[in-house]
């Protein structure tokens, strides 16, 4: 009788989830993270060197929140046209810093319009971890950073930002050109076109199966002062859920910021979905929204979930994105694409 109660009770419970997955907005739990299979993963081919400073912390059982800040150091700290103090300026010659990071327990910290300050990505850590908030902007920010022990840096523009400035006042034109960060040229660009703007975000497992992620970036070259993108907002840019995924943009952040377009992705994924499947829902949507104007832009997503599976899609051709892992630590994958 306890057998055949046992029994009556464990179908009355697998019923009673399968009604619910049925239903619309609902989905079974997510399977257990998947413990040892640490791995790193990051947007554009720049997420190659980037990703081998996370490794570095992975690879000897390192949290992921550690691998995620120290592997976008590696990018702030080079010359890069889209990332840290290198950057293109905006319309006033000044280049301002976004970034944000996230780690497994939905600690947050993010920092916009930071001046001067080379690592933004670590102050960000650093509002997450000593302050009440999640945000701080501009001179605030730069206050609280200098408060923690950040010097300040030179307030000058590298001298190819400084080229290409002086170039973009002659016309103040600006037209993006699709997928430019691939182009192997790493130097910044001239007015508007190559090496304009773009984001590395990253998105860390660790061997205890936790998650984190982080972004970074000096923004939309030329942008109007003030501006700020998709990249320090937490569930636009970046967001993490230790118990589903996380996941990551690049690309128009006004049109991430739209469709809140990493924590999209991870509830699509908590719905069910695998981690590419996720992106490219996410970029349909994008799609959508911008109608006959998707052609003219470019957004892409990468997610990560608790076992480990990797996946990315973006709406145009030519986006890829770096892996790491213990089986191979240089990989640039190339991701499905809706357009082009």
């Amino acid at each position: 009788m306890a057998t055949r109660r046992k029994f009556l009770t464990a179908s009355a419970s697998a019923a009673a989830l399968a009604a619910l997955a049925a239903q619309p907005g609902h989905a079974l739990p997510p399977p257990a993270p998947v413990r040892g299979k640490a791995l790193v993963l990051s947007t554009w081919d720049e997420g190659l060197t980037a990703n081998q400073g996370a490794w570095e912390i992975l690879q000897k059982g390192g949290p992921a929140l550690d691998a995620v800040e120290a592997g976008v150091r590696v990018t702030e700290a080079s010359q890069n046209c889209c990332v840290g103090l290198g950057g293109n300026p905006d319309r006033e010659g000044h280049v301002t810093l976004d970034a944000c990071i996230m780690d497994h327990q939905f600690n947050c910290g993010s920092v916009a319009a930071l001046e001067r300050i080379k690592h933004p990505i670590s102050v960000a850590r650093r509002i997450m971890e000593k302050t009440p908030h999640v945000m701080l902007v501009g001179e605030g920010a730069q206050q609280f950073a200098v408060a923690q022990g950040f010097p300040l840096e030179p307030d000058r523009l590298s001298p190819d930002a400084e080229k290409a400035y002086r170039e973009w006042l002659k016309t103040s034109a600006y037209k993006p050109i699709i997928n430019i960060e691939n182009s192997g040229n790493k130097k910044v660009g001239p007015v508007g076109g190559p090496q304009n703007h773009d984001t590395i975000a990253m998105l860390a497992l660790d061997a205890l199966g936790n998650l984190s992620g982080s972004c970074t970036t000096s923004g939309m070259g030329f942008k109007m002062r003030g501006r700020v993108g998709d990249s320090p907002l937490i569930g636009s840019g970046l967001y993490v859920d230790n118990g589903v995924g996380a996941a990551a943009a690049t690309g128009q952040g006004e049109d991430v910021i739209r469709m809140a377009g990493a924590h999209t992705v991870v509830e699509l994924m908590r719905q069910g979905l695998a981690p590419e499947a996720a992106c490219r829902a996410a970029i349909e949507r994008v799609a959508r929204i911008k109608g006959a104007q998707a052609k003219d832009i470019q957004v892409c997503f990468i997610a990560v979930d608790v076992q480990g599976r990797t996946g990315a899609f973006a709406l145009q051709k030519g986006f890829s994105y770096a892996l790491c892992n213990a089986q191979n630590q240089r990989q640039l994958v190339k991701s499905g694409y809706l357009l082009g």
